[in-house]
């Protein structure tokens, strides 16, 4: 049932002076784009009548249909906290359409929602809890970013020891705000950096959350002085940011993953839904981890996954089940950045995971062991895939994955693995500052 009418926005912009909105919408590379309008184009807004050039946008069309057209989701209204209380600034997340009146196949949100649909059709509702890590780092005299920060805090840290803890309260309190039920926060594992979970939410909207949650987390990051980064690995030799997804299926209002006979208390669909992910992951990677950078923080012994496997008693593997059961029964997929279009991401994982479940695919036996200890043979024996170790080797594994090509679409296939290729030959034509120092005093 719709949280809003047209009414109820129009209503709600008045008694808030509400003088701008923002329409936004995301590209391929999961960037939030917008449309400034004043009030007084609202009602064309709600009547899906605000166009755009959409051969300006990346992933999108060509300049010879480039009119495109903005459809809001009421649900999506939200008055952002931090801007002017006279003449206040709302947004509304929306889908993107052609000029004929058809969703465009290259937004990613609409990809996601077939996915959705799908499930929906297999009698799921699929429901996903992220957990966002992110940097904080001073910015120089002139505003712009570095990696530089006095801070020293571990895991778990307070303050005084922690010193974002003041920043980070003001981003959940902003949070807060804007609707979001935040779960914990906390300190993570290298210096400057910091976790915020917020609850569960059916897949649509746990992606708009990200892309809020982005936002918000940059713009207080700000008006602290300080520069908040979902970049993967900003520094080396500290543990990069990773964007956990914890993923559970419901059907007739119950955990479809919960099975209390089971030892495990995973039911059949928990393991095949594990099983298709495991045999898609490969393909799936150049979505999950997009970057270039990405691929620095699959590293072992920096707390990020390496290998294709999956237990319920350690942290090593790429898929991990958490102790709770019942209701809190879920899978939690741990090689995604924050750095991902979150749209595609949960898209790929949701129909990876119907994959196995249509197709009975059960994953191998869990690994219960520290993989990071196992020997190459203990590995080989256990039939131990790893991950792709760059982006160019997750681009081909991409290419070899039919499914996931046909999850993503022709139109955003294409684009997303030329713009990746690019990505990659720039990257390799590069002269880094390791390379300088290793070679030119030596030859």
């Amino acid at each position: 049932m719709s949280k809003y009418t047209k009414a109820d926005i129009l209503q709600l912009m008045e008694e808030e002076d509400v003088e701008f909105v923002r329409l936004q919408f995301t590209d391929m590379f999961g960037m939030f784009k917008n449309v400034a309008i004043t009030a007084s184009q609202m009602e064309k807004a709600l009547n899906n009548q605000c166009m755009f050039d959409g051969s300006s946008v990346d992933g999108f069309v060509r300049i010879e249909e480039s009119d495109m057209f903005l459809h809001p989701d009421l649900d999506t209204f939200a008055i952002f906290p931090w801007r002017p209380q006279q003449g206040r600034v709302a947004r509304l997340i929306c889908d993107v359409y052609r000029s004929n009146g058809e969703p465009f196949e290259g937004d990613s949100r609409y990809i996601l929602k077939q996915q959705v649909e799908k499930a929906r059709k297999m009698g799921y509702e699929f429901n996903v809890g992220p957990e966002c890590e992110f940097f904080l780092y001073h910015t120089d005299d002139d505003g712009l970013p570095t990696t530089l920060t006095h801070e020293k805090a571990g895991y778990f840290d307070m303050g005084p020891i922690d010193l974002g803890e003041n920043a980070r309260r003001d981003m959940i309190l902003t949070l807060e705000d804007m609707g979001f039920e935040i779960e914990a926060s906390h300190h993570e594992m290298a210096p400057a950096q910091h976790e915020i979970d917020f609850k569960y939410e059916d897949a649509v909207k746990t992606a708009d959350n990200i892309m809020t949650f982005k936002l918000a987390v940059k713009t207080i990051a700000k008006r602290h002085g300080l520069h908040a980064t979902f970049m993967p690995k900003p520094k080396v030799g500290v543990c990069g940011s990773g964007m956990h997804i914890n993923m559970s299926l419901s059907k007739d209002g119950k955990n479809a993953f919960y099975d209390a006979s089971d030892e495990l208390g995973l039911s059949r669909e928990a393991y095949y839904f594990i099983g298709g992910i495991m045999k898609h992951m490969k393909g799936m990677t150049a979505i999950t981890n997009q970057l270039v950078n990405s691929y620095k923080r699959f590293v072992p012994g920096y707390e990020a996954p390496v290998y294709i496997a999956w237990s319920a008693k350690n942290r090593s593997p790429l898929i991990r089940i958490p102790a709770v059961k019942g209701e809190g029964t879920r899978i939690e997929l741990r090689s995604p950045d924050p750095a991902a279009n979150p749209y595609l991401t949960l898209a790929v994982c949701l129909a990876a995971g119907l994959d196995g479940i249509e197709n009975e695919i059960m994953p191998p036996k869990s690994v219960d062991q520290n993989i990071f200890e196992m020997s190459k043979v203990e590995k080989k024996a256990a039939k131990i895939e790893a991950l792709p170790c760059n982006l160019l080797d997750a681009v081909r594994e991409l290419e070899k994955d039919e499914f996931i090509k046909d999850v993503l679409g022709e139109h955003m296939t294409d684009l997303y693995v030329r713009a990746k290729k690019a990505e990659w030959n720039d990257y390799t034509m590069q002269v880094t500052s390791w390379e300088v120092d290793q070679y030119l005093y030596k030859f």
